[in-house]
């Protein structure tokens, strides 16, 4: 039974910093991707970053510059450092997975397995 499973997440003031991290479990596929997804209230859930198992990843382009997230492919683990934090940046992060997507990418619909999401709040 696959799962994903988060930390991290808080209040924060603007241009602050927060770490978080994300562990998938219960898979044996080598070819997956972990992603950050975010939705603010009264907007749709967006991707705002992903990796792949090969080493590829993804950021949209409003946290480029500011966000960096790097992976523990053996452990099936993902960290999102975030910087420079914004009031825009407020939402509740979600971590998912995907096996064996070709060509991969950071489209919601292609992730299968979700964690129950993070708070990131920030405001002053």
């Amino acid at each position: 039974q696959v799962q994903v499973t988060e930390s991290g997440g808080g209040l924060v003031q603007p241009g602050g910093s927060l770490r978080l991290s994300c562990t998938a479990s219960g898979f044996t596929d080598d070819y997956y991707a972990i992603g950050w997804f975010r939705q603010a209230p009264g907007k749709e859930r967006e991707g705002v970053s992903c990796i792949h198992s090969n080493g590829a990843s993804y950021y949209t382009d409003s946290v480029k510059g500011r966000f960096t997230i790097s992976g523990d492919f053996a452990k099936k683990t993902v960290t999102l450092q975030i910087n420079m934090l914004k009031p825009e940046d407020t939402a509740v992060y979600y971590c998912a997975t995907t096996m064996g997507i070709v060509p991969w990418s950071c489209i919601e619909r292609q992730y299968d397995y979700w964690g129950q999401g993070t708070q990131v709040t920030v405001s002053s």
